[in-house]
């Protein structure tokens, strides 16, 4: 008689509600796994990126667009721009050109930021991808700031 009076465990819904404002979606509260799973294999994909890593993403996005601002004052005043895709934009349209270079640096960054524990090479990570761009941009907008001042601009 006992065992008809038995009520099914499993059957019971014992999780709690879903609450409107959640603090760990908010940043307020971090998970026990923000950098790592717990068996430290594979890449960590986290909600929060660290301050370095969003600062490198927005530099790169930011000297993105100075190249493109740089690069159509170099080419006003006589210079041709080396690469073939980039040069069949600008014939075409600007501001083609420019929505281009941005969508598709954006993108990029947006990936590899995502990415960013991601082993490409031994223990070379996506992050440090990251920033040898951000250092190659910086030298990039270096170079054309010494071409416009040898052009007299």
């Amino acid at each position: 008689m006992a065992s008809q009076l038995m009520i099914d465990q499993r059957l019971q819904e014992r999780r709690a509600e879903i609450s409107f404002v959640c603090p760990y979606q908010l940043g307020i509260k971090q998970g026990r796994r923000v950098t790592r799973r717990r068996s430290g294999k594979g890449a960590a994909y986290v909600d929060k990126y660290t301050w370095p890593l969003v600062v490198c993403c927005l530099a790169i996005v930011i000297f993105s667009a100075t190249d493109a601002f740089l690069t159509i004052n170099i080419l006003s005043d006589g210079g041709t721009e080396l690469n073939y895709f980039m040069a069949v934009l600008i014939e075409e349209s600007t501001q083609k050109f420019i929505y281009f270079k941005l969508a598709l640096t954006s993108l990029a960054a947006i990936i590899l930021t995502i990415h960013h524990e991601v082993e490409i090479y031994g223990r070379f990570r996506c992050r440090h991808l990251l920033y040898v761009i951000s250092t190659g941009y910086a030298c990039l907008i270096g170079y054309e700031l010494v071409l416009l001042r040898i052009i007299g601009v």
